[in-house]
């Protein structure tokens, strides 16, 4: 039962990508082809390899991660504060950063990891570039041999289904049907590629994937009947 989880023992959390290099003409011959073969169904003929390769993030055989956030919840009889930072920069160095607060603060068998739609792309997508990094998954990526249910993930967009494996709403939808108040965002995930590859702004998009993880958070509270967050609850920290 969701009530009976202890706030405090969940991460949440939400990740931006992008396509690994800037211009497709970058990408050396065999990934050009490649990228050629695993988009050619969705692509269809209305766009060529290289017109599609603005949405090469989504793949993680094909993007990086340029920003992954966290939340997590401080409670006791009196109060509670949500405590959000976010790790930014080269790949491999926030990927390790991840790693280390995951195996340092949530790696008790009870503790869980959780986004909207993270079973479907925030866990595979760190856990494959974490592997394509060279970099040992923690316990609560590595899911081999488990059964479902030592699984530590928990999904929003899974626990809003209900069963209905056909259904799928954006976080945005979520948070407008459940009455939270959505903060008016500057970007959105369509401009990620361009907010850092041509404005090199990487504070834009740590503000944006920030939103998220709280909006998830405020979600999830809802899901169990619990008060929504209040800004004076909030905690922003530098990491």
């Amino acid at each position: 039962m969701l009530y009976e989880l202890n706030l405090d023992n969940i991460l949440f959390l939400d990740i931006e990508t992008v396509p690994e290099e800037q211009y497709f003409d970058t990408l050396d011959p065999a990934k050009k082809e490649l990228w050629e073969q695993k988009t050619r169904f969705k692509r269809k003929e209305e766009f060529s390899a290289e017109e599609f390769y603005d949405r090469a993030g989504i793949w993680a055989e094909f993007g990086k991660i340029v920003c992954i956030s966290v939340g997590y919840f401080n409670t006791n009889e009196h109060s509670r504060n949500f405590r959000v930072t976010s790790f930014q920069g080269e790949e491999t160095l926030l990927l390790i950063a991840f790693k280390s607060l995951v195996e340092t603060h949530f790696n008790d068998t009870k503790q869980l990891l959780c986004a909207h739609n993270g079973k479907e792309f925030d866990f595979p997508y760190i856990a494959r570039r974490m592997i394509i990094n060279g970099i040992k998954l923690p316990a609560k990526l590595d899911l081999f041999g488990k059964k479902p249910w030592e699984v530590a993930h928990l999904d929003t967009l899974e626990l809003w289904k209900f069963g209905d494996y056909k259904h799928y709403t954006s976080l945005k939808l979520m948070a407008h049907v459940l009455g939270i108040a959505s903060p008016k965002k500057d970007i959105d995930g369509s401009m990620v590629r361009d907010v850092y590859y041509v404005e090199k702004d990487i504070k834009r998009i740590v503000a944006y994937c920030e939103l998220d993880v709280i909006t998830t958070a405020q979600v999830f509270l809802r899901l169990r009947s619990d008060t929504l967050l209040t800004d004076d609850e909030i905690t922003r920290v530098d990491n």
